[in-house]
């Protein structure tokens, strides 16, 4: 029982040690990729390490082209070949949110304040664990949703497992058709 114990307890301060390197590598790539966008337009919306993936998003103001995704993506290239955080072999992504943004920190969901959102919680919640409704708050540790019905539901951010907003496309009517006020809607498809 005792080698045991003692293989389980360092294997829980190993893992505590890789778990810090990681975010330590993390917020390493955040400095470095605020200080990159701190002059332009664009700013960071996140830095995530799947494995040998290292996918940096950015935002701007109404939106971001490929061409600025290019450009910035060899921007941070060059500055991770300078002073390289990552000690294996990765795979650099640089995106934008997209329409349908996934919300991992606080300021992800301040940020979609009055959006549609779909939220799922970890399986040690009980009850009902899939939400999907407009976010009308969020405090320092939870999030209130208000849900198709009108309740308005308390979810702990702690508790959440993978949120997202959530694009509500509109009803296009055909080309030509009147609309609900009698004008023509002249949409055009293709060129």
């Amino acid at each position: 029982m005792g080698f045991a114990h003692a293989f389980l307890r360092c294997w829980a301060v190993l893992e505590n040690l890789l778990r810090r390197r990681a975010m330590s590598i993390i917020r390493h790539i955040n400095e470095l990729a605020e200080s990159l966008l701190s002059e332009t337009k664009f700013s960071l919306y996140d830095v995530e390490r799947n494995g040998g993936n290292l996918k940096v998003t950015i935002q701007a103001e109404g939106g971001v082209t490929l061409d600025e995704l290019a450009g910035i993506n060899r921007q941070i290239s060059h500055a991770l070949d300078a002073d390289d955080p990552m000690p294996n072999k990765y795979t650099l992504e640089v995106s934008s949110p997209g329409l349908e943004r996934k919300l991992r920190t606080r300021d992800h969901f301040e940020g979609a304040k009055g959006e549609i959102v779909g939220v799922k919680l970890a399986p040690h919640v009980e009850g009902e664990r899939r939400f999907k409704g407009r976010l009308s708050s969020v405090s320092s540790d939870s999030i209130l949703v208000e849900i198709e019905s009108g309740e308005k539901v308390e979810i702990l951010i702690d508790d959440i497992s993978k949120a997202t907003t959530v694009f509500q496309w509109k009803q296009n009517q055909k080309p030509g058709k009147s609309t609900s006020n009698g004008q023509k809607d002249m949409t055009r498809i293709g060129n």
